[in-house]
């Protein structure tokens, strides 16, 4: 596999994951009971789900591409990278982020940057995920997305504390540093060297 290409492609419907993301639909919704919420709502709102996708992709390199309506906005569709696993997509006007991400699947499986990639789209609009699994891409729900970004966090914060000298009650910690190389490698579906 190319050393760039990234395990899979993540492809989220932003709006569809800040509806089913309690905090950040309040985030959205706080000034107007009728859920239109304020123009910096919805901006702090879109903020705050591509600060969690920036971890989340990297902790599970992954290539994430979050996709938001065109909403009100005049104007044409353009696309930010913000590191390297994570792009924002803006639609065309009057185009939805459902028709992106049924192009999108359309296309995957026939672009060649792609090859040997898992494509896997979060949404819970249930005629987004039959597209979705029509086109050979697997589907997570917005809220099982949300529960996976929460738990990557919280085992990426647990990585990064400072380990105690003892070797703790896991087997893993008796192993010796090639058996742990070994089983992180099949845990992440990597290729395990045996030399």
């Amino acid at each position: 596999m190319h050393p760039s290409r990234k395990q899979a492609v993540l492809l989220v419907d932003g709006y569809n994951v800040i509806g089913a993301w309690t905090d950040l639909h309040d985030r959205h919704t706080r000034h107007n009971p009728l859920q239109s919420g304020s123009k910096e709502d919805l901006e702090s709102a879109r903020s705050k789900l591509v600060e969690a996708l920036i971890n989340y992709s990297a902790y599970e390199d992954y290539e994430t591409k979050v996709v938001f309506d065109a909403y009100s906005r005049d104007a044409p569709a353009y696309s930010e990278i913000i590191t390297p696993n994570l792009s924002i997509h803006y639609t065309d006007f009057l185009e939805t982020a459902d028709t992106y991400i049924e192009k999108f699947c359309a296309a995957f499986r026939h672009d060649l940057h792609y090859s040997g990639s898992r494509l896997i789209v979060a949404t819970s609009d249930r005629a987004q995920q039959l597209t979705a699994i029509g086109f050979g891409a697997e589907w997570i729900s917005s809220p099982q997305l949300i529960s996976d970004i929460d738990f990557s966090a919280k085992r990426s914060s647990r990585r990064h504390r400072p380990q105690k000298q003892s070797s703790g009650r896991f087997l893993f910690n008796s192993l010796d540093s090639k058996a742990q190389a070994k089983l992180s490698a099949l845990r992440h579906g990597l290729p395990i060297d045996d030399t």
